[in-house]
Order: structure tokens, then sequence, then C-alpha cells
């Protein structure tokens, strides 16, 4: 039996309460997640390094800490988007009314079930996706959580979405890149960018290894922004599956600056209610809740709104941000111009309360991820560089996968959308050397290996999770 603690400050987070077996989870969940990103970073973070080293741009020695800040810094400036995405696969707000247990079992689940598998596919030297990974880990947790305790266990409208992205980069990245070797070859035709480099000292000309240079930083930043805000979510879903009370909703917006949100849109909303004679029953019933909302946050007396009510002003805050969503786009409602400008505002204010993360949060995973990119990154690296086709990779072929990877990935982090920077990058090295010399340049025996990671990535990711709730179910 572990001892039971109740009030403990730590580091960042402050004072909780959490009995002895549970803090002992807590923990081991936060240590958990640190790994998953230190191993996404030597195992996802090592294709961008791949070309830049193989084509002699620069050396292991200088590219891979290279590729390590600007991973860490892609995370920090990258936003939230493609966090919350993650964090809306799974049933959050039924998580926050279930004993703490569920969350803890939730959680363990998903990380464990990511890295056992990424640390297989990484030591096999296989390139595969750790968004993939993550992914089917939450799927196959949801599917148990729902098994025991009923609900939706997994947001099948955000996975068809999510799956959707990930299974397109892939193709998008070895068509485009295709056709990006294709004109450098039939249009361009400068014979120095087709040298494949023979030796260590067989360096670029300065013009194209700034160029292989700036694709290889392009690839780590955005690397950063998409794959590290995945590494954000996952932290988000400890903190509020363990400590929902103190990350449910920003405590660190004041309640006043919340309630002069809401009085704004109540204002506008009235003036909309007046000018339609459609939809007026929905209209006044987002009138009260707002009303019901905003005394919700003005009755806390000490500037954050109290525990007990947490749940419910979190959840109250989604259904105005959907209702408001629904009104501004629906045709059949009038709505003046300077309103519809209050209500847009109000909807990117109101939503910042619920889909946030701390700085420390993000401080946190980009430490993890810029160290990871830093240690075991060759294994990947040789696979991508050396395995996918049967020649050497030339400059051309690894500036055009990597601004191909760079633009893809820039891309879906600005659609608040995962992609695999593993297969967008493996794709546009395999695409660049089909144009090169046709598919019979391609290494066979490393595509199938490849592609059979990624056909079972996803089962295998969605059944372990599946099977690890379970043990964790009967033990926690």
């Amino acid at each position: 039996m572990f001892p039971t603690l109740n009030l403990i400050t730590l580091p960042f987070i402050g004072e909780i309460d959490l009995s002895g077996s549970i803090l002992l989870s807590f923990l081991i969940c936060l240590l958990a997640c640190v790994a998953f990103e230190f191993v996404n970073g030597f195992h996802d973070t090592a294709n961008a390094v791949a070309t830049v080293i193989y084509t002699r741009a620069l050396k292991p020695q200088l590219a891979v800490p290279w590729s390590g800040l600007w991973n860490f810094l892609g995370v920090f400036t990258g936003g939230v988007a493609v966090a919350m995405g993650i964090l809306k696969l799974v049933p959050l707000n039924e998580l926050m009314t279930l004993p703490v247990s569920v969350g803890a079992i939730m959680v363990l689940s998903v990380l464990f079930s990511s890295i056992i598998w990424n640390l297989g596919t990484w030591y096999l030297g296989i390139p595969c996706s750790s968004s993939h990974t993550m992914i089917g880990s939450m799927i196959g947790a949801g599917l148990a959580f729902t098994h025991y305790y009923g609900g939706a266990g997994v947001n099948w409208d955000k996975a068809k979405e999510i799956g959707a992205s990930l299974i397109l980069s892939p193709l998008f990245g070895f068509g485009v890149a295709f056709l990006l070797m294709w004109l450098l070859i039939h249009v361009i035709k400068a014979k120095q960018l087709f040298h494949v480099p023979k030796g260590e000292n067989d360096k670029p000309p300065i013009m194209i290894r700034l160029l292989l240079i700036t694709t290889c930083t392009l690839v780590s930043f955005f690397h950063g922004s998409n794959d590290g805000q995945k590494g954000v979510g996952l932290l988000m879903l400890i903190l509020i599956a363990f400590l929902p009370a103190k990350f449910a909703v920003d405590h660190s917006v004041s309640n006043d600056k919340v309630i002069a949100m809401l009085n704004n849109v109540q204002q506008s909303l009235g003036k909309t209610i007046s000018s339609n004679s459609q939809g007026k029953t929905n209209l006044q019933n987002l009138d009260s809740l707002i009303t019901s909302t905003r005394g919700l946050v003005a009755a806390d007396p000490v500037g954050k709104v109290v525990v007990s009510e947490t749940f419910k002003l979190r959840k109250q805050i989604q259904v105005i941000v959907k209702d408001l969503k629904a009104m501004t786009a629906a045709q059949t409602i009038q709505i003046e111009p300077s309103d519809r400008a209050i209500y847009n505002s109000s909807i990117s204010g109101l939503t910042k309360l619920t889909d946030y993360a701390p700085v420390w949060v993000i401080a946190v995973i980009s430490t993890s991820l810029g160290i990871g990119t830093m240690i075991g990154w060759k294994r990947i690296v040789v696979t991508i560089g050396e395995r996918i086709g049967k020649e050497h990779l030339n400059y051309a072929q690894g500036a055009s996968a990597e601004l191909v990877a760079a633009g893809t990935i820039g891309l879906s982090t600005g659609f608040g959308l995962p992609v695999s920077t593993t297969h967008v990058l493996s794709s546009g090295v395999a695409g660049a050397m089909v144009a090169t010399n046709g598919a019979k340049n391609l290494n066979s025996g490393t595509l199938k290996s490849i592609a059979m990671a990624w056909i079972l990535t996803l089962p295998v990711s969605i059944l372990l999770a599946l099977v690890l709730f379970v043990i964790f179910h009967l033990f926690i």
C-alpha cells in the first residue's frame, strides 16, 4: 500500500492534493510524456538532418544541435492548434467528471503504447510516424474507455479529419517532390545540383550548401511546431486528467476580462435578436447561457473560478463558442458588421480560455524534443540517406525532399492538423529519386519494411493501448 499524501507542492504546478498511489501515477505520466517527446526527437527529427548530412552540407556534430535548436524554437512559436486537436480525440469532459484514477489509466495506456512502438521501430532503423502511433494509441484507449464507462470514448469526426491529413500528406510529399525534381532536371539543368558527394571532403558549393542548410532548418522548425505540439497536447491531457480544477480553464485570464468579453457578446446579441425573426429561440437560449456563465465567473470573490464550478464553466464556454460560430456562419441570420467583428473577437478570446497551454508546458516539451534530437539520431538517418534509394542522395534530391516536407508541415500547422514528418520526408526522398532514374532507383527491401511499419502502426498501437488500458484498469 502507498502512503496517503494530501497536500504537496510541485514546481510550476503549485499545491496539489493527490493520494499516494494517484500521485505516483501522476509523476509516472509526467516522466512518460517527457520520454515520449524525447524519443520523438531522435526518431522523427532525424529525418530533418538526414539529407543535410548525406549531402555533406553539414557535419553531424553541427547538423544535429542545429536541428535541435530549431525544433525547440518551433515548439515555442507554433501555437497550440495542433495540441488542442490531439486533445479533442479523447473524451476530456467525461474524464473530468470521473475519478482521477480513470484519467491515469487513459494517459498511461496512451503513453506507454506510443513509447513501446516508437522505440521498437527506432531500434530497427525504420522511419515510422510518431503521429500515427500516438493517435492510434488514443483511439485504442478511447475504445477501452467506452467499454468500461460507456459514452463516446473517441471523437470519430476529429479522428477522420486527422486520419485524412496523415494519409494524404505522404502522397502529397511524393507527388510534389517528384514534380520539383523533374523541373530541376528538365528546366533548370544545373549540373552542380545533381552531383553525388563522394568522400568526407566532397562538399557542395556555397550557394547549394546554404540552400540545403536552409531546408534542414525549415523542416526542423516546422517539425517542432507540429510534432512538438502533440507533446504539448499529451502533457495538457495529463494535467487536465489529474488536476482538472487547476488546468481545465486558463486561470491566468482575469475574471474581469472574461466578464467584459461576455458583456460585449451579450450587448451585440441583443441587437441581433431584435433584428431577426428566424432562429429567435436559439438566440435567446444563447443569451440565457451567457448570463449564467457571467454569473458563474462573477460569483468567485478571489479572482479565480471556484474549484467546484470549473467543469461547468469549461462546458458552458465551449457551448457558447460553438453557438457563436454556428450563428455567424448561418446565412439566414442578419448580423451588423460591427457586431460580427465583436462575435469573431469573442470567439477567439473565449476559445483561449479552454484551448491553452502554460509557458512551462511548452518549455518542458520543447526542451525534451531538442535534447532528444541530439541523441540516437543515427539509425533513422542511415535509412533515409542510404537505404531508400540504391544510390547516394544528390544535392537536388535532398533539397527537393526537404523543401516539400517543410512546406507540407508548415501548411498543416497553420490549419491545426497533425502530419507525419517521417512519412512526408521519406515520401519526398522516394519521389525525388523516382524522378531521377525511375522506380528502379528505389530499394524495394527498405520500402517494404517502411510500408509494413506504416500499415501496422495504427492497428498495433490501437491494440497495445487497449490491452494496456485493461491491464492498468486491474491495478490502478
